[in-house]
């Protein structure tokens, strides 16, 4: 089997038809990239890059294309070498790893499908049976009635546990962020005690802290450290990016300080990137994306790396299908997975892309059965989905705002 083409396929669809979520943001995009074989035989892979910044996915593939035609696919780690050797001045982190990513993805769907396995056999078999799965939720939807209705909706489907973010979102408020020790603590201590006496305590709560993608609004060291001891009576699964990443010191100070987990690293890409935050004992719990970081194979690195310094896994998966497949194959791959990201009643860009490959049952994610990471992408799929150029997120800025 040999490699004939490597093409880019972008699309626009529903964000989501989760109502909650829809209140924040009606259209996603995605890039998805199909490496075409003489056998007939197509792979597919996600960058979770194409969320963001779409347009800009073809030309990187294109850059890095002629490095396979005319390649099997019986070296993965080899194909992924020369292609970050050609982009060293440019790819060893950032945007051209993560388009890498979804390029690396489809040699491993590629090969599963040749093989006639999934893709988690080929990259060391399942370590485990099923994985706890949980519902990403997006903004703190108030007021506290609604956060409610929140909660109980996705514990209707299936879920036994869930996330929301830090501060409150309401269409007629807007945003709020709490911007003091005192109101963070004051604000996120409530909002939590609301919560675990609203779902009881079998409920997995986790909060979000966003400040990845932060501008102008993000914690200090103290007002972290403030709401996580207002957090600690509420066994919290873990605290998402309380702290920019442009301060690792930060997040291992406060790993120190706090018993609530602290999770991160969903904004990182390739090993190097990770070795700054995993060598300080900076997160309790790492939260790599195997649509993002640069390849199947570097999550696994990344999890493994973590599991020597006794760190947990919990995937991040806030793509589209293949973010979701790609991130549900590593984390049964990884030996220190906790929990799996899910995009709750997730629309056609997941839906219609799954056909039915991806299991939730009892609140648990079961291993996929399917050759390669069981996604689909057909004509008819691309007519219903076209891409729509300024579809990406982006966080608005005065003259690049965000209004859908």
């Amino acid at each position: 089997m040999k490699i004939t083409a490597v093409t880019t396929t972008l699309l626009t669809g529903p964000s989501t038809n989760d109502r909650f979520l829809r209140e924040a943001r009606r259209l996603r995009s995605a890039a998805f990239i199909e490496i075409h074989t003489d056998t007939g035989l197509t792979g597919i892979g996600e960058t979770y890059a194409g969320y963001f910044c779409p347009e800009v996915v073809p030309s990187i593939v294109d850059f890095f294309a002629p490095i396979l035609i005319g390649q099997g696919v019986e070296d993965i780690d080899e194909l992924w070498r020369r292609m970050m050797h050609c982009g060293a001045f440019w790819c060893r982190v950032g945007l051209g790893t993560s388009v890498l990513n979804g390029i690396e993805a489809a040699l491993w769907d590629l090969k599963g499908k040749q093989a006639g396995l999934p893709v988690y056999a080929l990259l060391g078999g399942a370590k485990h049976e099923r994985l706890l799965a949980y519902a990403t939720g997006g903004p703190a939807n108030y007021p506290l009635a609604r956060l409610a209705e929140k909660a109980d909706y996705y514990l209707s489907l299936g879920f036994r546990g869930f996330k929301v973010a830090t501060g409150s979102y309401s269409p007629e408020e807007g945003w709020y962020t709490p911007a003091t020790p005192d109101e963070a603590a004051n604000f996120e201590g409530a909002k939590v005690d609301f919560l675990r006496r609203h779902c009881g305590a079998d409920v997995a709560l986790m909060l979000d802290g966003h400040m990845g993608n932060s501008v102008g609004k993000t914690w200090t060291l103290d007002i972290a450290a403030a709401a996580m001891r207002a957090l600690e009576p509420y066994d919290l699964f873990f605290f998402e990016e309380p702290l920019p990443y442009t301060d690792p010191w930060g997040y291992a100070e406060l790993c120190r300080e706090t018993t609530v987990p602290i999770a991160g690293g969903e904004c990182l890409t390739a090993l190097y990137e990770w070795r700054v935050f995993i060598e300080r004992d900076a997160f309790d719990i790492g939260q790599p994306d195997a649509s993002y970081l640069g390849g199947l194979s570097e999550f696994l690195r990344i999890a493994a790396q973590l599991q020597a310094r006794g760190r947990g896994v919990a995937t991040h998966a806030w793509g589209a299908a293949g973010s979701l497949m790609q991130n549900v194959h590593c984390g049964f791959a990884a030996a220190n997975t906790r929990i799996l990201e899910v995009p709750p009643d997730y629309a056609g860009l997941h839906h219609d892309l799954l056909a039915g490959s991806f299991v939730l049952r009892d609140g648990y994610v079961l291993p996929p059965d399917r050759p390669g990471l069981g996604i689909i992408l057909t004509d008819e799929l691309k007519a219903k989905y076209p891409f729509v150029p300024g579809s990406g997120e982006f966080n608005s800025v005065p003259g690049k705002m965000l209004t859908s």
